[in-house]
C-alpha cells in the first residue's frame, strides 16, 4: 500500500454492533438468531480490517448494562460467547490475530473466564491484527477502574496527587499501549455512544450508519474507512497549520 494511501487508513477502528435484534424481529425469529448471524459480520470485518491495514480493531459485543437484559437472551449470549471461543479462536490464531478481552471480567462465571484467559495466552505472539472484545464493559467503569488504580498509588506513596494528569490517568485506561481510537463505528441506526470506550473516542471521527450489524459486510466497512479519508482532523489546530506541517 503506499505511504499517502496508508496514512488515510485508521489504525485503530471500534464498533458498536448494534441492530441483531431487529434484524431477526424483521424475519419472525428469536433475537438470539439475530446475535448468532451477527458473527459472519464479525468475520466480515476482522477480514476486511486486515486487507485494509487497519492495526487495531476493538468490538462492543457486551456491555455492563446489557446484563439488565431479560435473562434468557443473557443467557443465550453467554452460549454464544462460549461456542465462538471455542470454534473461531484457532481460526483466529492461524491467521495472526491476537486476542484480548476488556472490560469487568469477574462478572463472568469461572468456566467462562477461563476460556477467555486461554484464548487471550494462546493467541498472545500475534500481530497480523489486534482484536479487542469489549464485554462487560461500559465507558464509565474504565474511568472509575482507572481512577481507583490512581488513588491506590497514591495511597501506597507511588503517586502524588498533584502528578495526577490526563497522561497519568491515561495510563490505566483499556487499551492504552495501543494505537489511539481513530474511527468510532456504530451500526443499526442509533446516533449515539452508549458508554462506549468514553475517554478513548476523545478525538476519534464518528460514523453511524443505519445498516443492522448481521448486514455490515467488507463494502460497509470500506465504505466507513473512505469516508473517514476524506475528513480533515485537525486536533484543535486550523486546517493552514496543518497545510503548512505537511
Amino acid at each position: 500500500m503506499p505511504a499517502a494511501t496508508a496514512a488515510r487508513v485508521p489504525r485503530h477502528v471500534a464498533i458498536v454492533m448494534d441492530g441483531n435484534g431487529r434484524w431477526a424481529r424483521a424475519r419472525h425469529r428469536p433475537r438470539s438468531f439475530g446475535h448468532n448471524a451477527g458473527r459472519k459480520a464479525v468475520r466480515e470485518v476482522i477480514e476486511a480490517c486486515m486487507r485494509e491495514g487497519v492495526q487495531v480493531l476493538t468490538l462492543f459485543a457486551f456491555s455492563s448494562e446489557n446484563w439488565q437484559r431479560p435473562q434468557d437472551e443473557v443467557n443465550a449470549l453467554m452460549g454464544l460467547f462460549l461456542r465462538a471461543l471455542d470454534k473461531e479462536v484457532e481460526e483466529l490464531h492461524g491467521h495472526g490475530v491476537r486476542l484480548r478481552f476488556i472490560g469487568d471480567l469477574a462478572a463472568f462465571d469461572e468456566p467462562l473466564r477461563q476460556r477467555m484467559q486461554a484464548a487471550m495466552a494462546h493467541t498472545a505472539g500475534n500481530q497480523a491484527l489486534q482484536l479487542n472484545i469489549a464485554v462487560s464493559y461500559g465507558g464509565r467503569w474504565d474511568i472509575a477502574q482507572a481512577s481507583r488504580r490512581a488513588a491506590t498509588a497514591v495511597a501506597e506513596g507511588e503517586l502524588a496527587v498533584g502528578e495526577i494528569d490526563e497522561t497519568r490517568l491515561g495510563q490505566w485506561m483499556s487499551l492504552a499501549e495501543l494505537p489511539p481510537l481513530d474511527l468510532f463505528i456504530r451500526t443499526g441506526g442509533e446516533r449515539r455512544i452508549s458508554n462506549f470506550l468514553l475517554w478513548q473516542v476523545a478525538y476519534a471521527e464518528l460514523y453511524f450508519t443505519d445498516t443492522l450489524w448481521p448486514d455490515f459486510d467488507q463494502a460497509c466497512l470500506r465504505e466507513a474507512i473512505a469516508d473517514y479519508a476524506s475528513r480533515e482532523r485537525r486536533y484543535g489546530r486550523t486546517s493552514a497549520q496543518l497545510a503548512t506541517a505537511s
